[in-house]
């Protein structure tokens, strides 16, 4: 067995999924004797070793359990990751006194896991928040009867079943039946329909060169254009609206007014005869 530990990393499968679920069960499956003595171990000794072996005996159920999740969109391996998770939570609380297998005891942390990460990441977690929606998002695929649409008569059997209004089994199915296109799908050749993906439609014009430069152009013909407005005005005006409106930390009128020694409505009569003679030059050029 020790060989076969040294094969297995303990949290994530990596990049190799294949060579992690083939480690995984060449991993001997524990007798009862076995798995009792490793856990008697750890519950009263708290023998790491042993709890390291109970989690490497049992990551084959983590795998069983996580291919028993698809069609949500995520990948196994992140799947068996946080069955993984729980598993060690699972082993962490096992009190081997009561007399059932880890297994058996398992199951519920390696799925409470899984549910957890599926609902943080799926598209339809927005409708999934209580207790009861939970329910139905976990159920109503097999709660259905065919592939197709449900009859009114069917989903209102499922939501009195599951305890949640007939909206929620129609708006839950609705998102169920809808799927997820990826923005740079691998494409086939001979499949004109793999050349729907949004990469294909979707333009980005803001990298063009002839946008960029005409950006540039207009960036440059701006900044022109109010530099020759500020030299129109006077020593002060030219401060005002500086500080005003070209200044990271812009002063207030009443800050201006103290400095100047004029009221707060003459620093805003003062810069707006400055803005308008800014503008009019604005105009003009253009």
């Amino acid at each position: 067995m020790s060989k076969a530990l040294q094969s297995v990393h303990l949290l994530s499968p990596g990049a190799d999924l294949n060579a992690y679920i083939q480690s995984v069960y060449s991993i001997p499956v524990l007798t009862r004797e076995e798995e009792q003595e490793l856990a008697q171990a750890y519950f009263h000794e708290e023998d790491l070793d042993a709890a390291r072996k109970l989690v490497l005996a049992h990551l084959r159920f983590v795998v069983h359990i996580a291919r028993s999740y698809p069609g949500y969109g995520l990948p196994l391996g992140d799947l068996i990751q946080e069955g993984n998770v729980g598993l060690m939570k699972a082993v962490k609380r096992f009190d081997p006194d009561r007399g059932v297998r880890l297994v058996s005891f398992a199951v519920h942390w390696i799925k409470a896991e899984i549910h957890e990460y599926i609902l943080r990441n799926w598209r339809i977690v927005k409708i999934a928040t209580t207790k009861a929606q939970r329910k139905l998002f976990f159920n109503l695929r097999s709660s259905k009867k065919s592939l197709g649409w449900l009859s009114l008569e069917e989903a209102q059997a499922i939501a009195d079943d599951l305890g949640v209004d007939l909206k929620n089994v129609q708006q839950m199915e609705g998102r169920l039946s809808a799927y997820d296109l990826g923005f740079d799908a691998p494409t086939d050749a001979d499949d004109e329909d793999s050349y729907q993906s949004p990469v294909y439609y979707l333009e980005d014009h803001s990298q063009d060169p002839a946008t960029l430069l005409e950006h540039d152009d207009t960036e440059s013909n701006n900044s022109g254009m109010l530099i020759r407005g500020l030299d129109l005005l006077d020593e002060r005006s030219r401060d005002i609206v500086e500080r005003r409106w070209l200044s990271e930390g812009k002063a207030t009128l009443h800050e201006l007014a103290d400095e100047y020694g004029v009221s707060a409505e003459r620093i805003r009569q003062i810069e707006a005869a400055a803005m308008k003679k800014i503008r009019k030059l604005i105009e003009e050029e253009q």
